[in-house]
């Protein structure tokens, strides 16, 4: 590159910066007029927001973090207050009727239940998804809340008791069940044509008589002799082909021989009444609920 003297482009009559490189002139062309006058309003326009809304991200003014507060006293904390008090206020239009009303006058109530199911998909996802998943479809070990297997009763007030006071808590009142570990009660060969009487009654397929004995003479009184179940007892149903731990032979004689136990917290200590009756609401409109 070399620098010659300035001088004025024949081809273009524009006047030249003075460079030069292979010969190729830089011609010293002004930038297009609406270009200046858009980079000079853009200045003013800058300079004004400086002293309008917060500018100086490392500075604070009047306790506020995040900026200085500017001439329009506006800061994104004063936005977010401004915005929870607007959720607050439409809030308060349903809360205290939702609280005074019983699960059939909400449901009967369509913007009382929509109010309910809201807030209760909101509090779903922030403690029961993990477990139950995040469409209630649960999985190995946590129970479906879409489908109609409930141990302990799928009616909105049964819902609500065990959302409460949980199973196999520390509450007081908490659902209770333990099914024995038979694995140190009979032999092998008994819990194998337990499983296979079992998986066979569910699928519909004939069954040994032997399987059958074995089967009344230990698990009945709980599961009952339809296989059924027993609500009171929170002993599942046997007949219905939904399966917390698998259904497989193999896996219902390993739940025979050492059976697992699930747990689930009472949310009475750590939810709001009103929120646990909205998580009964919305766990109830699933689609499995009685």
């Amino acid at each position: 590159m070399t620098e010659t003297n300035r001088e004025v482009d024949e081809m273009s009559g524009t006047e030249t910066t003075g460079h030069e490189w292979d010969g190729i002139k830089e011609l010293d062309t002004p930038m297009p007029r609406w270009w200046l006058w858009t980079f000079y309003v853009c200045i003013i326009w800058s300079v004004a927001y400086w002293v309008i809304y917060p500018a100086w991200p490392t500075l604070s003014g009047e306790g506020e973090r995040g900026g200085t507060v500017g001439t329009a006293n506006w800061t994104q904390y004063t936005q977010l207050a401004e915005s929870q008090a607007e959720i607050v206020a439409r809030r308060a239009q349903y809360q205290g009727q939702f609280d005074a009303s019983t699960f059939e006058d909400i449901q009967n109530d369509p913007a009382l239940s929509a109010f309910a199911v809201a807030g209760g998909r909101a509090a779903y996802g922030d403690n029961c998804a993990t477990c139950h998943g995040t469409g209630g479809a649960g999985a190995s070990g946590y129970p479906n809340l879409n489908d109609d297997d409930w141990l302990w009763g799928g009616s909105m007030d049964e819902i609500y008791l065990t959302i409460r006071f949980g199973i196999r808590g520390n509450h007081d009142e908490t659902h209770f069940s333990e099914m024995p570990a038979y694995g140190d009660i009979l032999e092998a060969d008994e819990i194998s044509k337990i499983a296979d009487y079992v998986a066979a009654t569910a699928s519909g397929v004939a069954t040994s008589d032997e399987g059958k004995s074995l089967y009344n003479d230990n698990c009945a009184v709980c599961h009952s002799e339809t296989l059924t179940g027993v609500r009171d007892l929170g002993a599942p149903n046997l007949a219905d082909a939904l399966w917390l731990y698998g259904g497989s032979v193999d896996e219902i004689a390993t739940q025979i021989s050492k059976p697992k136990h699930g747990i689930m917290p009472a949310w009475e200590s750590r939810l709001s009444p009103s929120t646990i009756r909205q998580l009964t609401l919305y766990v109830h409109s699933l689609g499995g609920g009685e």
